[in-house]
């Protein structure tokens, strides 16, 4: 396999001395930094993080720092979520859409002050978009990239390795919401969040140089626990329904197509509510689809069909073995995302039987 070409456009992380030599073997690039993909093999990864304690690096969830007396009126232009409720110490899931209703990114919005919020974001140029929008308008507040760095523990084993080195506190953290945690003679921003099913945290780390200390600390107080370097998991997160934005959903679909109608609440006038709006009853919306047969790696989107005329596309797949089947998320047609529906999969090995399910697996 070829490897990535050293380049400042693919940054290392601060913690890419840990995950190297913890044996990464996969990676991928997302939001121009590397993403760690495979450690030992897929299957045994997510065994791990179903049983144990993961550290992951997902640096590359880079932050969008947004500052000033005019930030808040900024979120509220660029989301058609309400941040009325949202408390000092929560973290919002945040669709951010275009002009049209296109999903641009989903971030996860922090809330720091009444005037500093970080945006955290999925893979996608949205830091451009954000400055675009306040240049635009001549808004006062300051848009940056700053020196933030999320690193995940995951799974049923994090509490406990958590507490040991942030205290016991930290089990008292609610779900999308965080604390300020004490670290050597800093604090960092830990929320109970991440992209898995199997619990555990985001610790968002100010200051690079710090990167290293904490994944040892981590290490070291996680031996007992069987802690692993780890990476969100394609077989865990698609069992779960998690969805990757630029895989499962890119700007051609709004929020209502990816199930996410219930953050469309805001109040204000936001930029592209009239345009999402109009777009209210989807036409096609996101599925669980089981797939029967053997299937090869998914690499695009593969055709749903019925009948043999094409009702959507499959756009991510797996072998789940927990559940012993193919597992999928699919966008498809209204005519046919009914639970119970059959359909057929175009995958480059051929055709292979498919039927949308109510919910996800897990």
């Amino acid at each position: 396999m070829a490897s990535i070409f050293p380049s400042r456009r693919v940054r290392r992380t601060p913690f890419s001395q840990g995950v190297e030599a913890a044996g990464m073997s996969v990676c991928t690039v997302y939001n121009r930094m590397i993403l760690p993909s495979v450690f030992a093999s897929e299957e045994e990864d997510y065994r791990h993080l179903k049983s144990h304690v993961q550290v992951w690096d997902v640096s590359c969830e880079r932050q969008v720092a947004v500052q000033g007396p005019d930030a808040r009126r900024l979120l509220d232009m660029l989301s058609p979520r309400d941040l009325d409720k949202m408390a000092p110490d929560q973290c919002y899931y945040m669709p951010a859409i275009d002009r049209n209703g296109g999903m641009l990114n989903d971030p996860v919005l922090v809330k720091l002050a009444e005037d500093h919020f970080w945006i955290s974001l999925a893979d996608s140029d949205y830091l451009q978009y954000v400055l675009g929008v306040v240049d635009a308008l001549a808004l006062e507040v300051r848009v940056w990239e700053p020196d933030v760095s999320p690193l995940a523990v995951q799974g049923p084993k994090s509490d406990a390795l958590m507490a040991r080195v942030f205290g016991e506190e930290v089990r008292d953290i609610r779900f999308f919401r965080y604390k300020r945690m004490a670290f050597q003679d800093t604090s960092f921003v830990v929320a109970r969040s991440g992209y898995s099913k199997q619990g555990g945290f985001e610790i968002y780390v100010e200051g690079s140089d710090y990167g290293m200390p904490l994944w040892d600390m981590l290490m070291q107080a996680g031996e007992d626990l069987e802690v692993r370097a780890g990476c969100p998991s394609t077989k865990e997160r698609v069992e779960g329904g998690l969805l990757s934005y630029g895989n499962d959903m890119t700007q051609d679909n709004t929020p209502f197509e990816c199930g996410l109608g219930k953050f469309v609440n805001s109040p204000r006038d936001y930029i592209g509510k009239a345009g999402l709006l109009a777009r209210a009853e989807p036409k096609q919306q996101i599925r669980a689809v089981e797939i029967t047969g053997d299937i090869p790696p998914i690499t695009a989107p593969w055709p749903l069909v019925a009948g043999g005329k094409r009702v959507g596309q499959v756009t991510t797949a797996t072998w789940s073995p927990d559940f012993a089947t193919n597992v999928s998320i699919a966008m498809v047609e209204r005519s046919h995302w009914d639970a119970g529906t059959a359909l057929e999969v175009e995958t480059p090995a051929g055709m292979r039987p498919a039927v949308v399910h109510e919910k996800f697996w897990r």
